[in-house]
């Protein structure tokens, strides 16, 4: 996030576009209340009726993957009108007219016709943006699982750019981050082509501070991405994995083709706190304490850094994952001693210019936000306040793309997928207990004018089909989704979704299409 999770609530006009917020992020979505009771302005663009979008003071239903063409024609209104902040795109922004000639097409009748909001919608969200004093976007995956993702998010760039909305207090463009560590270990390198602080690995300067450090040559050419490393793995050009924290076998794209790339593998090692779908497959398992059972920091969302502290001893033999990883590395020759977490935090900010004055002393008193590049720093609330990291802010002039499949004769449907309110990714912790019995089973979402065509009733299995495989779940007939449209989360491995999900992924962030794929449903006759 650029900006911080409790000036939400300041904002007087919040676009939250490809968000569940209500049910995915609830305590950011307490923010955007305490915002609406305040009198701001909510905008919810989401093909689905959400409870989220019912809150909303305007709710637009646009069609699946047609992001940027909402977000063009807002700009194209904006410029038409004369509404953009001249001040902020003149001294701090280049490429405007670039950016102007092509949303110059994207009028609100043309926009119309591509995202299926009415044209008087677009115009009146662009000019309250505009206008308002205070304007914050938030989104989630449902801009980014696209085959066009990182485009989408230059989308929403151009329009918080263009009005000068970024920079100040409760503005800003805010990614919500699914789980309460990616942004740390984004942070940290876990990324294929970049070191702590998204240090790039092409840089020698770079490699060699590390491998001073490190005591070892740092290699120069990226990694692979998950989706790569699979498909390496199928072709057999990957032969062992280590696999962290992760649940593949249930969370990725087409995860047959994912089972088929683990299966051929000649080891596959995972560390988890449980023994998921993923470790199934696994030749050795290492059991890993969970967030109670080890000290350490996680970094949230809004880049707050924070103490996580042991509140019980991990079981059996289970142990933190630093330690695994120590343990390993000694015994494969690579000498790793690190004492404690609070030295390996001492390490992480002598290498990371924005980690640079964060340690344990200082955390034991309250979470610090990046950057803050020393230990007198008190850490930045807000991005971009003077100027942007390289300068300048770009403008990309990005079109309009369909997504990679197509409804048609045979696949009628478009399959999106996404989180339900009682659980959490593929469910290895929130399906062991309570949150279990409140939902233990997931649904599918039909329209009622679909499920009367195909004689589906509430209650009734389906067998739900895409290029890729089928699987049969519940059907529950609602309102919630418009026609052509059904939607199930993935958290439940008896209804694994993500069997039928499309790998075509963003050429750029190679994420997968995960919120569009082309599908049938189907009646199935089981006894009751």
């Amino acid at each position: 996030m650029t900006n911080s999770i409790n000036e939400i609530s300041g904002a007087d006009f919040i676009l939250a576009c490809g968000t569940n917020t209500a049910e995915c992020h609830p305590v950011i979505g307490y923010k955007v209340n305490k915002a609406v009771r305040n009198g701001a302005k909510l905008v919810v663009v989401d093909p689905r009726e959400t409870d989220f979008a019912l809150m909303a003071t305007e709710h637009l239903q646009l069609k699946p993957g047609t992001d940027i063409a909402f977000f063009n024609g807002l700009a194209n209104v904006i410029i038409n009108e004369n509404l953009w902040n001249k001040e902020f795109v003149n001294n701090r922004t280049e490429n405007f007219e670039a950016l102007k000639e092509t949303v110059a097409k994207y009028t609100p009748e043309y926009v119309e016709g591509i995202t299926g909001i009415p044209a008087e919608k677009i115009k009146e969200v662009a000019r309250a943006y505009a206008g308002a004093e205070r304007a914050t976007i938030l989104y989630t995956m449902g801009v980014t699982q696209h085959i066009c993702g990182t485009h989408n998010v230059f989308a929403v760039a151009n329009l918080a750019m263009l009005c000068g909305q970024i920079g100040r207090e409760s503005t800003g463009v805010n990614p919500l981050r699914g789980q309460n560590n990616v942004q740390g270990a984004c942070d940290m390198g876990a990324l294929p082509n970049v070191l702590t602080g998204y240090q790039s690995v092409a840089d020698p300067a770079v490699r060699e501070k590390f491998g001073k450090a490190w005591n070892c040559t740092v290699p120069e050419k990226a990694g692979l991405t998950v989706g790569e490393m699979m498909n390496a793995a199928a072709q057999g050009d990957v032969k062992a994995m280590f696999i962290m924290g992760e649940n593949p076998v249930l969370s990725d794209a087409d995860i047959g083709h994912v089972a088929e790339g683990l299966a051929k593998l000649d080891f596959l090692v995972v560390q988890d706190i449980f023994l998921t779908e993923t470790a199934q497959y696994a030749d050795v398992v290492l059991p890993a304490a969970c967030f109670a059972e080890k000290d350490g920091t996680f970094t949230n969302t809004e880049r707050r850094v924070q103490r996580v502290r042991k509140a019980v001893e991990p079981p059996g033999e289970a142990l933190a994952d630093w330690e695994i990883i120590c343990r390993l590395a000694n015994a494969m020759g690579y000498q790793m001693s690190y004492s404690s977490p609070a030295d390996i935090m001492d390490e992480i900010a002598g290498l990371t210019p924005s980690y640079g004055g964060i340690s344990f002393s200082r955390l034991e008193q309250k979470g610090i936000q990046w950057p803050c590049p020393t230990p007198d720093h008190p850490g930045t609330p807000f991005l971009h306040a003077e100027k942007f990291s390289r300068g300048l802010g770009k403008f990309h002039a990005v079109e309009h793309v369909p997504p990679d499949e197509q409804p048609d004769e045979e696949y009628p449907f478009i399959l999106s997928t996404g989180r339900r309110l009682y659980h959490y990714h593929t469910g290895t912790m929130t399906r062991k207990g309570v949150l279990n019995d409140f939902m233990p089973a997931d649904y599918l979402e039909i329209n009622s004018a679909d499920a009367g065509r195909l004689g589906i009733n509430d209650g009734d299995k389906v067998k739900v089909k895409s290029r890729r495989g089928s699987i049969k779940i519940t059907a529950k007939v609602t309102d919630t989704v418009p026609p052509g449209v059904v939607f199930a989360s993935f958290h439940f491995a008896e209804t694994p979704i993500n069997r039928l999900t499309n790998p075509k992924f963003d050429a750029i962030a190679k994420i997968p299409e995960l919120k569009v794929c082309a599908a049938k449903v189907c009646a199935v006759n089981v006894t009751k």
